[in-house]
């Protein structure tokens, strides 16, 4: 079989895994300490792969730069990280994928800004670690994505040029990082994608409507 990449890297949360329940758990506990109804899940998936950042700003109302922010964005993550592994589950779909690239020896990675206090429980509860080739999280580096560091560090343990890798993720700053880093992008068009311009709009190198077409697109099906 021809490889059209040498690795293959995911973003974490919305690409590999499907973290929102918790996250938007977490916000809801927040909105009924203080009151407030929960929200529909709807109305916060979207803003799942933003982090605390954005299950704040829309559970809130809170941006970073208000005088409130920082201490609700460090209740947030403790709130998150008492549940973190209550409802997140590897994507059912993404599965077959990564079965595949372990398969065929296709060395993959993980990318995220999601910090390693978190990362790393999550991946090892989800028997990820002895599987995934290398794991960058948003602290292993001085910068986090849009910036193409943590992507050029996961290159670099890979023993893989940049261009040499894909990097499939589901949010604006996937594509400006992998771009910037100058590997070939994929948006996981079954994430969580943000509230912004249409993800056609990223500038891309394919969209990819879910990980069946992920495996095809990557000459794996």
């Amino acid at each position: 079989m021809s490889r059209r990449f040498a690795a293959v890297l995911f973003d974490l949360d919305g690409t590999l895994i499907d973290s929102a329940r918790d996250l938007a758990g977490a916000a809801n506990e927040m909105r009924l300490a203080r009151s407030l109804p929960p929200l529909p899940f709807d109305t916060l998936r979207p803003l799942a792969g933003a982090g605390a950042r954005g299950m704040i700003g829309v559970a809130l109302g809170i941006a970073p730069g208000d005088a409130e922010y920082d201490s609700l964005r460090d209740e947030f993550l403790d709130r998150y990280e008492q549940r973190m592994l209550a409802e997140t589950h590897v994507f059912e779909a993404m599965e077959a994928v990564i079965d595949r690239l372990d398969q065929t020896d296709w060395p993959w990675g993980i990318v995220t800004n999601k910090v390693q206090r978190f990362t790393l429980p999550v991946v090892e509860g989800l028997r990820l670690h002895r599987r995934a080739a290398v794991v960058v999280s948003g602290d292993t580096t001085p910068h986090t994505k849009p910036h193409p560091e943590p992507l050029l560090e996961a290159s670099r343990r890979l023993g893989v040029r940049p261009e040499g890798c894909v990097y499939v993720g589901d949010d604006l700053r996937d594509v400006q990082a992998g771009r910037a880093a100058g590997m070939v992008t994929a948006v996981a068009g079954w994430g969580y994608l943000g509230t912004g311009d249409a993800v056609a709009a990223w500038g891309a190198d394919v969209v990819v409507g879910s990980p069946s077409l992920l495996l095809n697109w990557l000459g794996l099906a």
